[in-house]
């Protein structure tokens, strides 16, 4: 088998390479960074890709949009995910592309030898492999709609809210008073536990989660 790996850590890179080697799992190439890795699938075009989520240069989702895009080119290209803590957003992006040859697993899986190379030789011949914390909370995500507790009217203004209105333009939507309106928004920012903040505006995270649930 023939892997490349995209993992920014250098000791974990070194680390999970040693592993592969003493399975006798090739590494034709190890990158840093999601643009390594789309050069690298392309040149080599391995029978398995291991992807870090989080690499240069913001650390948030490089990885897994390199993962995917290499997905785009190489679509039989089975993907095995490491990532630090269950990110959703990207298990579930990953997962709807198509389920074949993908896996998702922490990185603390790493340590147990036996459960990594398993998932590494079952997402390499086609098949699936995903932590099951990432399962849980997956599925508790299932269960919860954070938008069931909000009114049918406060509904309507979150829906308004995320066609891009001003308060002033719900209110003549809706024939009711601005005063009505900042009352809906408040209610829906503390049923959605959106507290103030100076780093997030709490208006598009509302309309975020609107879009995320509905």
């Amino acid at each position: 088998m023939r892997v490349v790996m995209a993992e920014d850590a250098v000791l974990l890179r070194a680390g999970v390479q040693r592993l592969l080697a003493d399975e006798g799992i090739e590494t034709v190439a190890a990158v840093e960074d999601g643009a390594g890795l789309l050069a690298a699938v392309v040149e080599h075009q391995p029978d398995l890709a291991i992807v870090d989520v989080r690499m240069p240069p913001t650390f948030t989702d490089e990885g897994l949009r390199a993962a995917l895009e290499a997905r785009q080119q190489l679509p039989q290209l089975p993907v095995l995910v490491l990532s630090q803590y269950v990110e959703e957003r990207y298990a579930v992006e990953l997962l709807s592309g198509g389920a074949k040859g993908v896996g998702y697993l922490l990185k603390e899986r790493v340590a147990d030898v036996g459960e990594f190379l398993d998932a590494v030789h079952r997402v390499a011949k086609g098949g699936t492999c995903i932590d099951p914390d990432v399962i849980g909370q997956l599925m508790a995500r299932g269960r919860h709609d954070p938008l069931a507790s909000l009114t049918e009217r406060e509904r309507e203004v979150l829906g308004l809210m995320a066609q891009g209105l001003t308060n002033t333009a719900i209110s003549r939507s809706l024939v009711i008073s601005d005063g009505a309106v900042e009352k809906h928004i408040g209610n829906i920012f503390s049923k959605l536990a959106l507290e103030p903040s100076t780093e997030e505006h709490r208006r598009v995270r509302a309309v975020l989660t609107y879009l995320d649930h509905s």
